[in-house]
C-alpha cells in the first residue's frame, strides 16, 4: 500500500468569532492577488488625490476670476479649467481602473472560499448532516459568499477611499488655514464614528436574530415542501402553513425592530453632520467678513464639505452593511470550521484495488451511547463470498453498512479489510471500492442517464446502457418518450419505488466495486422483478465480497453464509438448509414468510 499525503484538519473553532478574526481570515484569499491588489490601491491613491485637489483649483479659478487685467481674465482661467476638467476625468478615470482590476480579485477570492466550505460540507459527517436542516443550511453560505463580496467591495471601494479623503482634508486645513476647521472635522468624525458603532454593534445583535429567524423559516419551508406527499397524505396544509406563519411572525416583529435601530441611527447622524456643516460654514463666513478669507477660500472650504460629510454619510451605511456582512460571513466561516467526526489519519493508506476480505471483529456501536444498536458482532466474508444479515426492523442490519463504509466509527472492536482497519484507510480510496444499493434511493433532479451515470461519471455511454440492462430497466426506458433524458424529478419523485432502485442496481452495477452492497435492495419490487434482478444481483456478486442485508429471506437462501441479528447481537450463523434444519429464528421467519405468500396468492 502506498501513502496517502497528509491533509491539515481544522480544529475546532469558538462558537463565536470576532470581526477582527474573520477579516483575518480573508486575507490569505485577497492577498493571493498581491500584484493587483497593490495596482488597485495605487489607482485609489491617485484617485482621491485628483478629487481632493479639484476643489483647490476651484478656488483658484474663483479668485482669478475676480482680476481685472484682460490677460489674467483670458490665459489663467484657461489653465485653471483645463486643470479642473483633466483632473475631474482623472478622479473616474482612476476610480474605474481600479474596479476593473480589483473585479478579479472579488469574484476569485468568493468563488475559492465558497468551494472550500462546499468541500467541507461533504467532508463532514453523516450524523452531522442527519441533525442539520439543509435549507438553513444553503441559506448561510448562500448570504456568506454574497457578503463576501460586498464586505470586499464596500472596504475597497467605501470606507478605505473616504478614510484617505478625510486625511488628506485634514491635512490641507491644518496647513491652509486656522486649526479650527481642523478640529470641527476632526472632532466630527470621533463623534460620528464613535456614535456609529456604538449604535451599530446594538443592531447586529438585532440583525443576528433576524437572520437566525429568516434561515428557520426557510428551512421549515424547504423541509415541508421536500415532504410534499407527505403533506398531501395527512392533509395537513393549514397546519403547515399555521407553523410557517408563526416563524414568519416572529421574523416580521425582529425586523421591525431592526427598521426601529436603523431610523434612531440615520437621525443621530444626520444631527451630527447638521450642526457641523453649520459650525464650519459660520467660521468661513466671519473670516470672510473680516477679510482673513477670500470668496475662493469659503468655496473651497464648502466644496470639501461636499466632498466629505457626504461620503461621511454614506461611510455609516456602508458601516452598517460591513457589519451585518461580518455577522454572515461568520456564520459561514462557522460551518467551514465545523469538527469533521470522521477523518483521515495523516499516515492514512490508499486500499489497493483488487479482491477484499472483510472483517467484523467484535464491532460495538451506538448511534446514542443511551441506546447502544451493536453488541460484540463478529463475522467475515471471504474475498468473493456472499454474506447475507436478516433480522427483524431495528436490529441493526443497516448500521453494519453505514459502518462498513465509515459514515461512523466503531466505538468497540474493528471493522478490517484486508487486514487493515478502516480507520487507516483513506475514506476515498475505501468508498471507491465498495458499491450500494441503499433501501431508501434518492435520485437527483437530473436524467435517468445522468443518475445511472454517477455511479461512475466518466463511464462511456455503452456501459451506462449495459448496466441499464443488467438492472432490468431496457423495457421501462424503451416506453418512455425522452428514453434516457427523461428527468426523474425532485429526489426521484416522478419514478416508482421500484424503478428508483432499479436506477440504484444499475448505478451500483455500473461502479464495478470490489465489495458489493444490498440494503434491501429489491424491498420496493413485485415478485417478478425482484426474481429476475435477483439473478443479475447473483451474478454481479459472483466473483466479488458482497455484503446483501435482507427482509426477505428467499432473496438470501443461496448466500455463502446467513446471519441472523436480533437487537444487535448475532443469534444464529449458517447456510440457508444449515439453519432451517437448527429450527431456530430464522426457520421461524421462514415459516412466517412462506405462510404470508400463501396467503397473498389465495388472496390474488
Amino acid at each position: 500500500m502506498r501513502r496517502a499525503p497528509a491533509t491539515a484538519l481544522p480544529g475546532p473553532e469558538p462558537t463565536h468569532r470576532h470581526d477582527w478574526q474573520t477579516l483575518k481570515s480573508l486575507v490569505p484569499y485577497i492577498w493571493a492577488y498581491k500584484g493587483r491588489v497593490v495596482f488597485a490601491l495605487s489607482c485609489l491613491i491617485a484617485a482621491k488625490g485628483a478629487n481632493v485637489t479639484v476643489p483647490i483649483i476651484f478656488k483658484h479659478l474663483v479668485d482669478t476670476l475676480s482680476l481685472t487685467t484682460q490677460q489674467a481674465f483670458i490665459i489663467v482661467p484657461a489653465a485653471l479649467l483645463l486643470a479642473y476638467g483633466a483632473l475631474r476625468f482623472s478622479t473616474s478615470l482612476f476610480t474605474e481602473l481600479r474596479e476593473l482590476v480589483f473585479a478579479r480579485v472579488t469574484q476569485e477570492a468568493v468563488r475559492e472560499i465558497a468551494l472550500r466550505v462546499f468541500r467541507h460540507l461533504h467532508a463532514l459527517s453523516l450524523r452531522f448532516h442527519l441533525e442539520r436542516q439543509t435549507g438553513g443550511l444553503t441559506r448561510d453560505i448562500e448570504r456568506g459568499t454574497r457578503s463576501i463580496g460586498s464586505l470586499i467591495s464596500y472596504t475597497l471601494y467605501s470606507i478605505l477611499p473616504t478614510l484617505i479623503e478625510i486625511g488628506l482634508v485634514i491635512g490641507i486645513l491644518l496647513a491652509q488655514y486656522d486649526a479650527v476647521f481642523a478640529i470641527i472635522t476632526f472632532t466630527t468624525l470621533v463623534i460620528y464614528i464613535t456614535f456609529t458603532v456604538k449604535v451599530t454593534n446594538w443592531r447586529t445583535a438585532l440583525r443576528r436574530h433576524a437572520n437566525e429567524l429568516d434561515s428557520a423559516a426557510s428551512a421549515q419551508a424547504i423541509d415541508s415542501l421536500l415532504n410534499f406527499e407527505t403533506v398531501k397524505y395527512f392533509n395537513n396544509e393549514e397546519f403547515e402553513a399555521r407553523r410557517y406563519d408563526e416563524q414568519m411572525k416572529k421574523w416580521a416583529n425582529a425586523q421591525v425592530k431592526n427598521q426601529f435601530s436603523l431610523s434612531a441611527l440615520n437621525v443621530g447622524q444626520a444631527a451630527i453632520i447638521a450642526v457641523a456643516v453649520t459650525l464650519m460654514m459660520w467660521q468661513a463666513a466671519t473670516r470672510v467678513a473680516s477679510g482673513a478669507m477670500t470668496i475662493g477660500d469659503i468655496v473651497l472650504v464648502n466644496a470639501f464639505l461636499i466632498q466629505l460629510y457626504i461620503p461621511l454619510n454614506f461611510l455609516g451605511v456602508i458601516y452598517r452593511e460591513l457589519r451585518q456582512a461580518l455577522t454572515d460571513i461568520e456564520r459561514m466561516f462557522g460551518l467551514m470550521h465545523e469538527h469533521r467526526e470522521i477523518a483521515d489519519p495523516t499516515d492514512a493508506l490508499v486500499l489497493p484495488p483488487g479482491p477484499a476480505t472483510v472483517r467484523f471483529e467484535n464491532v460495538s456501536f451506538a448511534y446514542d451511547p443511551k441506546r447502544p444498536i451493536l453488541h460484540g458482532v463478529d463475522f467475515e466474508i471471504p474475498a468473493g463470498r456472499t454474506l447475507a444479515v436478516v433480522g427483524h426492523s431495528g436490529s441493526g442490519k443497516s448500521t453494519l453498512a453505514r459502518l462498513l463504509y465509515r459514515f461512523y466509527d466503531v466505538q468497540g472492536g474493528a471493522i478490517r479489510i484486508n487486514g487493515r482497519d478502516l480507520r487507516q484507510l483513506t475514506q476515498a480510496s475505501l468508498r471507491a471500492a465498495i458499491g450500494i444499493v441503499p433501501q431508501d434511493t434518492v435520485l437527483f433532479n437530473d436524467t435517468l442517464f445522468y443518475n445511472i451515470q454517477y455511479g461512475r461519471p466518466l463511464a462511456a455511454r455503452e456501459e451506462v446502457e449495459a448496466a441499464a440492462r443488467a438492472a432490468q430497466l431496457t423495457d421501462f426506458i424503451a416506453r418512455l418518450p425522452d428514453g434516457f433524458e427523461t428527468r426523474v424529478g425532485e429526489r426521484g419523485l416522478k419514478l416508482s419505488g421500484g424503478e428508483k432502485q432499479r436506477v440504484a442496481i444499475a448505478r451500483a452495477l455500473l461502479k464495478n466495486p470490489a465489495i458489493l452492497i444490498f440494503d434491501e435492495a429489491t424491498s420496493a419490487l413485485d415478485s417478478k422483478t425482484e426474481k429476475a434482478i435477483q439473478a443479475q444481483m447473483e451474478l454481479a456478486a459472483a466473483g466479488r465480497t458482497a455484503l446483501v442485508i435482507a427482509h426477505r429471506l428467499s432473496t438470501v437462501m443461496n448466500a455463502d453464509e446467513i446471519i441472523v441479528l436480533d437487537q444487535g447481537r448475532i443469534v444464529e450463523r449458517g447456510t440457508h438448509a444449515a439453519l432451517l434444519e437448527h429450527d431456530g429464528d430464522y426457520a421461524r421467519m421462514w415459516a412466517l414468510q412462506q405462510q404470508e405468500g400463501e396467503e397473498a396468492v389465495k388472496a390474488a
